[in-house]
């Protein structure tokens, strides 16, 4: 049975024995009216929110390659914006990990297997002459503590984030759950 297909079979199952009861909430509103951005890492699925005392429904999650915000107006950005904006959300939680896959990536090893999944030198070419400099992009961090930092500075003083948001910087260990704070976002709020 391939993938997809059990995990329909089980849907059915979930479904029938309303094993979503346990996952109701009250709405779609954050009830600790937070938002986190945090990394995709299969580690952190539960651990990120759990390590602080975060339960369905407390919060809206936010989840890329490294927790890297690349762009100001990229779609995370927007993600937080309307966070604070439209779905109630007061703070927001930027964490990090240690062990991070995207620390200290070489962008050379992902373009080879590239390469060898089938993207031909010719697109790799015409992506490089539109101007996309793909070590830059492929690129993630090199220090977990700055990666963070700089994604605190870049919410905080985004044109369209009020000032009066809290924007917090945390860096978690996946294999404890211990969480170390990088910047605390209530003495980092402008006035």
């Amino acid at each position: 049975m391939k993938l997809l297909d059990s995990m329909l079979e089980y849907n059915k199952y979930f479904v029938k024995f309303e094993e979503y009861q346990k996952y109701k909430t009250e709405d779609k509103y954050p009830a600790k009216r937070v938002v986190m951005f945090t990394c995709m890492d299969t580690r952190l699925v539960d651990l990120a929110t759990k390590s602080l005392n975060l339960a369905q429904g407390d919060v809206k999650v936010v989840k890329n390659a490294g927790a890297i915000l690349t762009h100001p107006f990229g779609s995370v950005m927007r993600s937080l914006i309307m966070a604070v904006y439209m779905l109630k959300a007061d703070e927001i939680i930027v964490m990090g990990h240690h062990d991070c896959g995207m620390q200290s990536i070489d962008p050379n090893l992902v373009l080879e297997k590239m390469k060898e999944r089938g993207i031909s030198n010719e697109t790799l070419d015409i992506l490089q002459y539109s101007g996309i400099d793909l070590n830059k992009w492929l690129h993630g961090f090199d220090d977990i503590f700055e990666s963070v930092s700089h994604d605190v500075n870049m919410i905080i003083n985004h044109p369209l984030m009020p000032k009066d948001i809290p924007v917090h910087g945390l860096v978690i260990n996946p294999e404890d759950g211990k969480v170390e704070v990088v910047v605390n976002g209530y003495s980092n709020m402008k006035d």
